[in-house]
């Protein structure tokens, strides 16, 4: 899910090229289109839109279609810096990264159970969800809340005694169209540094994945601060860094001047 470009593309047609069967989903479906002709017999794929109410059931006609479902990967998010806070930005925000999120988990979650197949959630969320960031208020919010969701239905999955498994993938800063063109975003990496070891963890199946090693060693540090300390840290984002709204300035620009900053995964 979220499966047109960056690192869902990516993934689905490594799998792809090895003859695994990939059922992909995206809102835009030029690039998974092209994906199905190079792979014809392994690739599947349909517009689905994660905010919408029957995103439930298109991703079953795509199962359905598939004839089945083993692994599910949710990539699907959106995320842009929004010093103004515009409210319909961070609510845009929340309704894709976390209510979107819990629409499909659940679903995915709930084909596993029902059915009485063993399956596996992989999901990417965010070393952003290690604590709240200020230039990223909605983002880092929403990317807690998918981390904490995926705890939620790990409790239930043994509970309930499902057979279903779960991977939270945390990657820093990758390269891919969510970034701003043009600025630099500390430890970037590239989609080819990053899938492999994004895939190696679909693989493996640890409980947290986190994406690299150097940012295991800051979001451990992370962890480590107190509130009263963190709250007074100005985390900068991006080089060069985008300066904060002036006092007295306009709240809220006009959504077609920004929306070149908005980056849909």
């Amino acid at each position: 899910m979220g499966a047109s470009s960056g690192i869902g593309l990516r993934v689905a047609e490594a799998f792809a090229s090895r003859g695994i069967k990939v059922g992909m989903a995206a809102r835009h479906t030029e690039t998974m289109r092209e994906l199905k002709k190079k792979y014809p017999d392994n690739v599947e794929y349909m517009s689905i839109d994660v905010t919408h109410a029957d995103a439930p059931d298109k991703m079953q006609n795509l199962i359905d279609k598939m004839g089945g479902m083993d692994i599910y990967f949710h990539v699907s998010g959106i995320g842009y810096e929004n010093l103004k806070l515009d409210p319909q930005r961070e609510v845009d925000i929340i309704s894709t990264n976390a209510g979107g999120f819990v629409r499909m988990i659940c679903t995915a979650y709930r084909y596993f159970r029902d059915n009485h197949r063993k399956g596996h959630i992989a999901a990417v969320t965010s070393v952003a969800g290690t604590n709240g960031i200020g230039r990223l208020s909605a983002y880092s919010a929403s990317k807690k809340c998918a981390q904490t969701y995926l705890v939620a239905l790990e409790q239930l999955a043994n509970a309930e005694k499902a057979d279903v498994t779960f991977t939270d993938i945390r990657p820093g800063w990758v390269k891919t169209p969510l970034l701003v063109p043009g600025l630099k975003y500390p430890m970037e990496m590239t989609l080819d540094y990053a899938v492999p070891l994004i895939i190696k963890a679909i693989v493996r199946r640890p409980r947290v994945a986190v994406i690299d090693w150097r940012w295991n060693i800051v979001v451990g540090l992370w962890r480590m601060i107190p509130n009263f300390i963190w709250t007074r840290v100005n985390m900068e984002i991006s080089s060069p860094d985008k300066s904060l709204p002036a006092p007295g300035t306009k709240p809220f620009p006009s959504a077609a001047k920004e929306e070149k900053e908005a980056r849909q995964v």
